[in-house]
């Protein structure tokens, strides 16, 4: 079953905690850094998740044949416990891609905080295809080329943001590129945790900086590449001109 179909029930509410909207709501993108950058937010002493409670809920996902619950508000404030004096939240990087996420989460948590994190198209591209091809390689099922088309338009990511706006304010939305977390870790976590209204980290916490070797990507011959970056060209031209905090030198394929 599909993480977006499994049933989500409640978490534990511990005493003295209590139940409300969450305090900020990652919707992408996937393949950005996402994983590790909710990781590291869940090291500061006023973020918490609840034990059993996982970083996607994909709550919004599920309603996609338009049918929603009259009570979606409660149902999803349910799912963030947490004690005085501390935020929560959760990241599901479909929330930007599947159009009608964003207006749920505009219904059901108005006053959340949005995060996105962006990367290069094109090598957010590559990732998304080399994590298909290595599931479908352990599950010994055949690749779906489907993911692979799915993959190109996740990475047109100025209509997503412009739908975005269209339900949340900008000073309500960060919006943050993969690069410049890469390249520097600790100034960027500092502008999260500043939009998040808690104090900064000292050091980058260590469960972000741990090393391992990044996972082999299907080959890109130039030919797919030049078609790939001609194909998304405007688009990113676009993004920067809708977000001037995308700083498009950052992003290789397009300088």
């Amino acid at each position: 079953m599909p993480r977006w179909a499994q049933p989500l029930e409640p978490p534990e509410v511990p005493e003295g905690w209590s139940t409300g909207p969450p305090d900020f709501v990652g919707i992408g993108a996937q393949r950005a850094g996402t994983t590790w950058w909710y990781r590291g937010l869940e090291a500061h002493d006023r973020v918490v998740r609840p034990k059993g409670r996982k970083k996607e809920l994909h709550f919004f996902n599920r309603f996609w044949t338009g049918e929603e619950p009259g009570d979606i508000a409660a149902r999803y404030a349910n799912l963030f416990p947490k004690p005085e004096g501390s935020i929560t939240g959760e990241w599901t990087p479909r929330y930007m891609h599947d159009f009608w996420s964003l207006r749920l989460l505009a219904r059901a948590a108005p006053e959340t905080r949005v995060l996105v994190l962006l990367r290069d198209p094109v090598e957010r591209w590559r990732s998304g295809t080399a994590r298909a091809v290595r599931l479908a390689e352990e599950a010994g099922e055949p690749i779906r080329l489907v993911q692979f088309s799915d993959a190109v338009w996740r990475g047109f990511y100025y209509e997503q943001l412009r739908r975005l706006f269209d339900f949340f304010p900008r000073e309500r939305v960060l919006v943050q590129q993969f690069e410049r977390c890469r390249d520097e870790p600790l100034a960027e976590m500092a502008r999260t945790c500043e939009f998040l209204g808690i104090e900064p980290f000292a050091e980058l916490p260590a469960n972000m900086t741990r090393k391992r070797d990044p996972k082999e990507k299907p080959p890109l011959t130039d030919a797919m590449r030049a078609e790939l970056v001609a194909l998304l060209a405007d688009d990113v031209r676009r993004t920067a001109e809708l977000c001037p905090e995308i700083d498009i030198a950052r992003w290789r394929n397009f300088t």
